[in-house]
């Protein structure tokens, strides 16, 4: 394809991504205040699970293609860049106070996905039985957030009786804006993705080392621009409940479905295993224990998380 071509439709992605991630993160403020369900809350599962829709698709596409090293190298390398990098950022410009309630105990379940995941990748295979423990660590997710919506919903009607109603045409409006933001994000990623990665085929960069960098990047680019649109409108707790939940659903989700697609069995590369996982791992507790512990974030943490990823990142193509 003609150099120019594929620089435009590179273009192209980012002018989706940045209007599709305002008008994504402006939708999703609405339906926090709209519904009474925090802040937080709505972070950690409609933007999450639509942030990470590019993930499992590559992931999937990748195991069924047969290039699984690009699959697994994805999802995990998708935590790290949430981490290292988005997360990394977040904390620097706009560092915040968490409530311990809403996050304690998604922190320690993205711990146990990410460690669990290492303990289970051990042999070089995660098999899809052993696996189904991580799905658990999802469900117990999932119950977490729906009692947290009720429990936002309920005081934000006893604070709140007399609020006011929305109309019907601005309910469709604000729904229909987080409707198209979340598939400009999608189209966007999906564009920067392929003529990036075609880019670096062209240049000899291994599979693996593109799944957990340019991949890994590319689809972790609906959580940038949430991150980055959310600092721009000072919503934290939108930002750092998208990118826990992002990874919980990365680490607990991704890659047992991706076992299952491959058979029971998904080879793990001995890169993912000595590498990629350890440095996630190191990753998730440098990000959750001093909120756990003090109840909020610290610049220092912005700026060791993205010493380590880059640190990562020079090891991986050096």
């Amino acid at each position: 394809m003609n150099i120019w071509v594929t620089v435009l439709l590179f273009l192209l992605g980012l002018l989706l991504i940045v209007k599709g991630g305002d008008w994504f993160l402006d939708g999703a403020v609405w339906i926090a205040e709209a519904t009474g369900v925090p802040r937080f809350i709505i972070g950690a599962t409609i933007v999450s699970l639509a942030t990470t829709l590019p993930e499992l698709t590559v992931s999937v596409t990748g195991v069924l293609q047969g290039e699984v090293d690009l699959a697994v190298g994805n999802a995990v390398g998708s935590v790290t860049a949430n981490l290292g990098l988005i997360l990394g950022i977040s904390v620097l410009c706009l560092p915040s106070a968490v409530s311990k309630k809403q996050f304690n105990l998604k922190a320690i379940l993205m711990v146990a996905g990410a460690a669990l995941l290492l303990v289970l990748c051990r042999g070089g295979v995660l098999p899809f039985l052993p696996s189904l423990v991580l799905f658990a660590v999802f469900a117990v997710y999932l119950w977490n957030n729906i009692v947290d919506a009720r429990s936002g919903m309920a005081e934000s009607r006893s604070e709140r009786p007399a609020r006011r109603t929305t109309s019907h045409r601005q309910m469709v409006m604000k729904l229909g804006m987080f409707a198209i933001g979340i598939i400009a994000i999608v189209v966007g990623s999906r564009l920067l993705i392929d003529y990036g990665s075609e880019l670096a085929l062209l240049l000899g960069v291994p599979a693996s080392i593109i799944g957990v960098t340019m991949v890994a990047i590319g689809t972790s680019l609906p959580e940038l621009v949430t991150t980055l649109t959310a600092i721009a409108k000072k919503e934290a707790s939108m930002s750092v409940g998208n990118i826990v939940g992002a990874n919980v659903i990365d680490l607990t989700l991704i890659l047992p479905v991706c076992s299952a697609v491959s058979g029971g069995k998904l080879t793990i590369g001995a890169q993912t295993t000595t590498l990629d996982l350890p440095v996630c791992l190191t990753l998730c507790c440098i990000a959750v224990i001093p909120p756990l512990l003090k109840g909020k974030f610290y610049r220092w943490q912005g700026v060791l998380m993205l010493a380590l990823y880059a640190g990562y990142v020079v090891m991986l193509v050096a």
